[in-house]
């Protein structure tokens, strides 16, 4: 019985071997999607967090600048480009004066 299943197995290997399969390739898009996928979800989420940390990190400078004259005049010595950044948005939003009264003050501190 043990040698009849052995040979009828091997038949079967045989056969199997015969007949050739269809083999299933997938478009090399696909291929390409699939290996690009982690990568691009890597760089996506990498790209909000960056965004992310500039809307907060522009947020709390501005709320800083807008709340304590001392650090516009920090900023005014270091990065005086951002604080016309900061003047031309409080103005633009109809806040006037400001930039006057910083220049007051800083004036007569000096003297």
């Amino acid at each position: 019985m043990a040698y009849f299943l052995s040979v009828m197995y091997s038949i079967a290997v045989d056969k199997a071997k015969q007949v050739s399969l269809p083999t299933f390739s997938p478009p090399l898009g696909y291929v390409m999607a699939r290996t690009m996928e982690p990568l691009a979800k890597k760089i996506f989420k990498g790209v909000l967090v960056a965004e992310l940390v500039g809307i907060f990190g522009a947020y709390f400078l501005f709320k800083k600048m807008n709340t304590s004259q001392d650090f516009r005049q920090t900023m005014s010595k270091k990065f005086p480009f951002i604080l016309e950044v900061y003047y031309k948005s409080i103005e633009q939003s109809g806040i006037y004066g400001i930039r006057e009264q910083d220049q007051e003050k800083w004036l007569n501190s000096k003297n």
